[in-house]
């Protein structure tokens, strides 16, 4: 998200979106509230938006339910990092979505420039993982959600493992399957 915010353009899993309703395809977007912060609440949904692409917000937990409805046909996030085998760090959440999405057998993408993959990483499990403050979920945008005495564990990312991911979306191509070799093909032994 927060392409036009970040880029004065389109971001990068925005884009396909974008992309696709230019090209005229009726589309419709549910966005998850991305919590603790909020991102796609405040941000995904001025985006869609604002390029005029029908719009839903839901809370978190309801995607699965609206997965088990047959209300999404595919799945489409970002990534802040991809290891060399493909998998991919992104907000806390994003593993949570594909594991759903293989559940309920729907493709789950992820949109990222090369500039998102890291070579000098084998794989997931060497992706630093940020840990936020506890307030953020305790104490959300000034307010008591939680007692101030309550234990927390805040991590900004998750990491999805490319074997639940249909296919990485690049300027460069699709890729797919996910996995070291399919990468280096499409984007080179650097992977920048």
């Amino acid at each position: 998200n927060a392409g036009g915010l970040a880029t004065a353009g389109s971001g990068t899993a925005l884009a396909v979106l974008f992309a696709a309703a230019d090209l005229g395809m009726n589309i419709e977007v549910y966005v998850d509230e991305t919590r603790p912060l909020l991102q796609g609440a405040r941000l995904t949904t001025w985006e869609l938006t604002r390029h005029g692409i029908p719009t839903t917000l839901i809370c978190d937990s309801m995607a699965a339910w609206a997965m088990q409805q047959g209300r999404v046909q595919a799945v489409i996030t970002g990534a802040d990092r991809i290891a060399a085998n493909g998998d991919a760090a992104n907000k806390i959440g994003t593993y949570a979505l594909a594991v759903l999405a293989r559940q309920h057998q729907v493709p789950f993408y992820i949109a990222a420039p090369r500039s998102t993959f890291d070579f000098s990483i084998e794989s997931g499990n060497e992706i630093p993982i940020e840990e936020r403050a506890g307030t953020e979920i305790t104490q959300g945008f000034g307010r008591q959600t939680a007692p101030d005495d309550v234990d927390t564990w805040n991590p900004a990312f998750d990491v999805t493992p490319a074997e639940l991911i249909t296919a990485l979306i690049t300027e460069r191509g699709v890729i797919q399957p996910v996995n070291r070799t399919s990468i280096q093909q499409m984007l080179g032994n650097d992977g920048a």
